[in-house]
């Protein structure tokens, strides 16, 4: 029940997504810096889309003479195109976004997951294009590429699309802007150093208030 309950929700993501892409409005960003990351993937589920329009003009053709199931198949065909639709427009309006000491990166409608900038140990652009599953590890690829690396000083709790809970230590993820990203995180994790204040005198430092007369 929890895992459909999941489910749904992450398409009422997707479809309110929609919503804010036609009204060209973006989700979270509001007092941050956003980097977006959907260019990558807009080729990928362009072809899918393709595909599915092509399979549904097959099956109309094969399914000529069942009416009723033709039609059924029409509007899963039709419902398939929309969640595509919805998960380019979800990478649209959901970006990364950088503000208020917290990096929230992000992919589409099911990860948002929010790193405290002072838990990054080093940060870094690095171009991957393979991502084996290890332990400890977040991999949010992008048209099979991730363009930034995050390595965690303390692990913060990722929950999956359906639920499940796990610490994270390293984050690659896909920005569009990887120097840009990179350059803004840098001085946002850095403490600034205290002004240096006025030397004390010498009769403080000794302990002899009059010594320095």
């Amino acid at each position: 029940m929890r895992t459909v309950a999941a489910l749904v929700r992450h398409e009422l993501r997707l479809l309110v997504s929609i919503g804010l892409w036609v009204a060209r409005r973006r989700h979270g960003v509001r007092g941050g810096a956003a980097f977006p990351y959907a260019r990558g993937q807009g080729v990928t589920l362009l072809g899918f889309g393709f595909v599915v329009v092509i399979e549904s003009v097959m099956m109309s053709v094969l399914l000529r003479g069942h009416p009723a199931v033709r039609g059924v198949w029409f509007a899963v065909d039709v419902y398939t195109l929309v969640l595509v639709l919805g998960m380019h427009a979800a990478s649209v309006v959901r970006p990364h976004v950088l503000g208020s000491g917290v990096l929230r990166v992000r992919q589409a409608g099911h990860v948002d997951l929010r790193i405290p900038v002072d838990r990054v140990a080093r940060v870094r652009r690095e171009l991957r294009t393979t991502h084996a599953a290890a332990e400890g590890e977040l991999n949010l690829a992008v048209g099979s590429q991730t363009t930034v690396t995050l390595e965690l000083a303390e692990p913060v709790v990722h929950t999956g699309l359906l639920g499940g809970r796990r610490e994270v230590r390293l984050v690659r993820l896909y920005a569009e802007d990887a120097a840009g990203l990179v350059g803004a995180l840098t001085p946002a994790r850095t403490a600034p150093s205290p002004s240096p204040g006025r030397p004390p005198s010498r009769g403080l430092v000794e302990g002899r208030p009059g010594a320095a007369e």
